[in-house]
């Protein structure tokens, strides 16, 4: 268990933080035909928006309340239930998420009160799905705001078991997908068809391979979201086989799901390496009652071999990290599993991930307190997101990009980090970022850090008349 260490400082620097709301936002757009509502000042979206749109390169729908100075001080309730009723009237969503942000929170908006005076008020939209979920930009971050709406979308629109009369294991070949905010549209595609290898149905949720893949609608614009994951699926997830659920703050969710419907929990830290595939594959295995295909076993014996070709640029090499609990988590195990050595570690927010991450410490803070535990570290190789470009430069290091946003890397948000596959492609991109650093490609000669600093280590005496003699290296 690492321990979490907090910031000493007022303020970020460098901040690493993605806001909650950005990451509920992300949780509604993996539905069909949905769209997020923040509720907050249009600054609060106008920033959201330009993140994603930079991230994933697609137009993002989001809408505002667009609170005032008036709604403010005043109260803006009524700015929820119009904005509400404009949207159902113009758009014809079948979900809207609300959710709260930094000023909305700190004015105290009851944001689940109000979605009820809108239904109360406006019974010719009960059919459009509105969840309301509390995200306020000074808790959390990207990883637990995603989380939270995921929650709440199975506490508000998933059916109870006693009331729908689901049944686990009706829809034998049904498989409930739950995934983090750490996988990107890429990985959900490629664990779509890896389920599908067993002749399982996924349900995934939320599914943004479907809606945020990069694919070219029919329309020319679309106000809502076009693809994913279907509201009225939801209410067969009680049906269901089993639950996978991947990553650790997706956990309390996934506890949800199971006080609602009774479908079994399998539980995932990550899909990232060898020895998480292969759990993952032999669940798969036996739920599905299925062998495991040739195609999977030649794809394991790639990596392995991968492995094996990686390991004299990997190991000892030393990483620092600046990423959301779940991927800090995954990518600590998948780099100590390569021989490599994490020496910073750095998280914008508390999150169950944290409790198992093989570390002695992990950072609260930002990215200049990953600039100055990577030199204290003397730190070979960076990873996180676009951010870290200006840090990569200034310390003449590579950068291997991860996360959210990625602004600067065209089709960051499509990678494969997961599977056989993905983890054989990150181990050769690592590998490669450490050559291109050589120059030359070949590797260069171990030598342990304690000779180096005493090789660099200067002694500086005087004589006896107070000059400065000549300096000697120890």
């Amino acid at each position: 268990m690492a321990k979490l260490s907090k910031r000493n400082k007022a303020l970020s620097e460098m901040p690493l933080k993605v806001s909650a709301p950005l990451g509920g936002a992300l949780a509604i757009l993996g539905l069909h035909r949905a769209i997020p509502m923040l509720h907050g000042s249009q600054g609060c979206t106008a920033f959201a928006k330009v993140m994603t749109v930079r991230h994933f390169r697609e137009p993002i729908p989001l809408q505002t309340t667009a609170m005032d100075q008036v709604g403010t001080v005043m109260g803006a309730d009524a700015y929820v239930v119009e904005g509400l009723k404009t949207i159902c009237d113009k758009q014809q969503p079948d979900c809207i998420g609300v959710l709260t942000t930094g000023l909305s929170e700190t004015q105290g908006s009851d944001i689940h009160r109000t979605v009820k005076e809108f239904r109360q008020r406006h019974p010719e939209h009960a059919g459009v799905a509105v969840v309301a979920v509390n995200t306020p930009d000074f808790s959390g971050g990207l990883e637990s705001g995603f989380a939270d709406t995921v929650k709440a979308l199975i506490e508000q629109l998933v059916p109870d078991r006693n009331e729908s009369h689901t049944e686990p294991g009706r829809r034998q070949r049904q498989l409930n997908v739950l995934v983090s905010s750490a996988l990107t549209p890429g990985d959900i595609e490629v664990l779509r068809e890896l389920i599908e290898q067993f002749e399982l149905r996924p349900l995934i949720v939320p599914d943004l391979a479907d809606s945020l893949d990069g694919h070219l609608p029919e329309n020319d614009f679309n106000p809502l979201t076009i693809g994913g994951t279907a509201v009225e699926e939801l209410a067969l997830m009680g049906d269901s086989l089993a639950t996978l659920v991947i990553g650790p703050s997706l956990y309390p969710a996934a506890q949800a799901l199971y006080d609602k419907t009774g479908v079994p929990n399998y539980y995932f830290d990550s899909l990232l390496g060898l020895d998480p595939m292969d759990n993952l594959v032999h669940t798969l295995s036996q739920l599905a009652e299925r062998p495991v295909p040739a195609r999977l076993e030649r794809q394991r014996a790639q990596l392995q071999d991968a492995m094996l070709d990686c390991h004299f640029m990997l190991g000892q090499q030393r990483v620092a990290l600046a990423a959301e609990p779940d991927e800090i988590l995954a990518m600590t195990r998948f780099l100590q599993a390569q021989g490599a050595e994490v020496v910073a570690a750095v998280t914008s927010s508390r999150g169950p991930a944290l409790e198992s991450v093989p570390l002695q410490a992990v950072k609260l803070g930002d990215l200049a307190d990953l600039q100055q535990l990577a030199q204290e570290g003397d730190a070979q190789l960076l990873m996180g997101n676009s951010h870290l470009a200006n840090i990569a430069e200034a310390m003449a290091l590579p950068l291997q990009r991860m996360g959210f946003p990625q602004y600067d890397l065209v089709g960051g948000y499509q990678r494969t980090w997961i599977g056989y596959r993905g983890a054989r492609q990150l181990l050769f991109d690592l590998a490669n970022l450490v050559l291109a650093e050589h120059g030359k490609h070949e590797v260069r000669p171990y030598q342990p850090r304690l000779r180096q600093q005493a090789a660099d280590l200067t002694v500086h005496s005087g004589d006896r008349h107070g000059h400065a003699t000549t300096t000697a290296r120890a």
